[in-house]
């Protein structure tokens, strides 16, 4: 799915004559089968942003369009995944993943094939039967995940599911959303506030500034899949793209057109960035 991002707008109002401006002028186009980090600090409106393109929310100017027709709400073509799950308490694994399917009205034995597929894919197969207060944290957002996929979505909004899983299960399910990517060809629009996380993911990083939300620069990740965190050109952009969060957090915005290598025994390889 292609997404165009075309000067939008979020503003809300805060009670009285105070209003809050969340997101200002934003301009982005996302390719079919693109993966997008969206980068920032807290209160960036990465959230929000993804919220707008979901149709979970309206923006309040400029407009949003999903394959060339606006969004005007939600659609089982853009599927949303939360960080704190929204699983339903009531319900299996199974009955979990199942629940969109009900939705839309699958027959029994369509719908039975398709969730076998997804559990299977997830290694959910053997938790079928268990409520989601019995599992973990990474195994409640691969039902998450499992239970958005199901419905064959051609964009899936992420918005900063692994934030609160330790390090080795968020890297564990990294690698595993990459390959689920790569296999259903779907587009990701994917809100992180983590440098490393948006650099071994992304085709693209989009970086954002502090309320009101704007675009400050968009990094292509030109590293080869699969990727590996210690490679000198990882590490060398992610300093790159710390050093543009640093910027924004001192005041200090310079037009910084390109990352540079950090000293002279670094590689010579330089990383473009688009500013906006």
């Amino acid at each position: 799915m292609h997404i165009e991002v075309r000067q939008a707008a979020k503003t809300y109002d805060s009670g009285g004559r105070r209003r809050i401006e969340a997101l200002s002028g934003i301009d982005l186009s996302i390719a079919d089968r693109e993966f997008v980090c969206l980068l920032g600090p807290s209160g960036c409106g990465k959230s929000t942003l993804l919220r707008l393109i979901a149709g979970i929310e309206a923006s309040s100017s400029g407009s949003i369009l999903c394959d060339g027709l606006p969004v005007s709400g939600p659609s089982p073509q853009r599927g949303f995944i939360f960080q704190d799950y929204a699983l339903f308490p009531w319900l299996t694994v199974r009955q979990n993943i199942r629940f969109g399917l009900q939705m839309r009205k699958e027959t029994k034995s369509e719908s039975r094939a398709i969730v076998e597929r997804y559990m299977q894919l997830f290694g959910l197969t053997e938790a079928a039967g268990l409520y989601p207060k019995q599992l973990s944290g990474g195994m409640r957002q691969r039902v998450a995940i499992a239970r958005a996929l199901c419905l064959q979505p051609r964009l899936l909004l992420m918005d900063e599911p692994f934030a609160a899983l330790d390090a080795l299960l968020r890297h564990n399910l990294q690698e595993e959303m990459v390959r689920v990517w790569q296999r259903e060809k779907v587009t990701i629009v994917f809100v992180t506030h983590d440098v490393e996380e948006a650099i071994f993911l992304a085709d693209r990083i989009v970086v954002m500034t502090p309320r009101p939300g704007t675009i400050k620069a968009i990094v292509p990740v030109e590293l080869p899949r699969p990727r590996s965190r210690t490679n000198s050109r990882f590490v060398e952009l992610r300093a790159g793209i710390l050093r543009l969060l640093y910027e924004e957090r001192s005041g200090d915005r310079p037009s910084a057109q390109r990352i540079e290598p950090m000293d002279a025994a670094a590689p010579s390889y330089t990383q473009s960035i688009r500013t906006q």
